[in-house]
């Protein structure tokens, strides 16, 4: 398992509106093949911060089953029109205890 972390900064008043594009757009990426869960949180202090939290297969399936398809585009065309910046996106897997 893989877990995708974005840091996405939201344009200043457009908080209500990208939670509301997100809840749109949650259903297109769980339905991905190789996704197992989405989360979103919203910073507390930074209100305009948010992290995407998503559980993959693999980084293979982020890249290839979501990240190069029309499923993507749509994902972004809902929640892309309100960041103020590019997301800023890691891949990362699990240490052990």
């Amino acid at each position: 398992m893989v877990l995708e972390v974005a840091l996405i900064e939201v344009t200043p008043g457009h908080e209500d509106d990208f939670a509301a594009a997100y809840a749109q757009a949650h259903a297109i990426i769980v339905a991905v093949q190789g996704c197992r869960s989405v989360r979103m949180t919203r910073g507390i202090e930074s209100p305009s911060r948010f992290v995407l939290l998503v559980e993959w297969d693999s980084v293979q399936a982020h890249e290839q089953n979501f990240r190069g398809t029309e499923a993507f585009d749509r994902w972004r065309a809902l929640i892309g029109p309100h960041f103020a910046a590019p997301p800023r996106v890691e891949h990362f897997v699990d240490v052990p205890a």
